[in-house]
């Protein structure tokens, strides 16, 4: 447990969640940081899993989420622009508490893709042309 993130634990309305959230990941040996004001676990120094909420939801973000493997269908894609990144969102800590060995394979997954050195293959989006520059 990384000190630094402990603000995060005790504020707001997702308190409970969050912690049971945090003993999955930390239970699967992925250090503790504190990034983007959100708890994000990392191996080796990169990014694998980050906890975050929102009004209605609370999250684990993987950051390469679609090389997850995903039997149980409950990985999100925030937005269709989102090409990694991947949630499994929670609305209540009786979810959590119902899928925690689910949810230890998916951090187990990511930590494998992680330390494979997979890269997430990004398409190209709209390039944008500046008025009278030259092509």
């Amino acid at each position: 447990m990384n000190p630094e993130a402990e603000f995060f634990f005790k504020k707001g309305k997702w308190q409970e969640e969050f912690e049971r959230l945090r003993m999955i990941v930390l239970d699967s040996g992925l250090t503790e940081e504190l990034k983007w004001g959100c708890p994000c676990y990392t191996v080796e120094k990169k990014n694998v899993v980050l906890i975050h909420g929102f009004k209605s939801y609370c999250a684990l973000l993987f950051f390469k989420g679609a090389l997850l493997k995903d039997p149980n269908g409950i990985l999100i894609q925030q937005t269709e622009h989102v090409q990694a990144a991947r949630q499994i969102r929670f609305t209540n800590a009786r979810e959590i508490v119902k899928m925690k060995s689910i949810l230890k394979t998916y951090v187990r997954n990511a930590i494998d893709v992680e330390k494979a050195g997979l890269k997430v293959d990004f398409k190209k989006t709209r390039e944008f042309s500046v008025p009278g520059e030259f092509q």
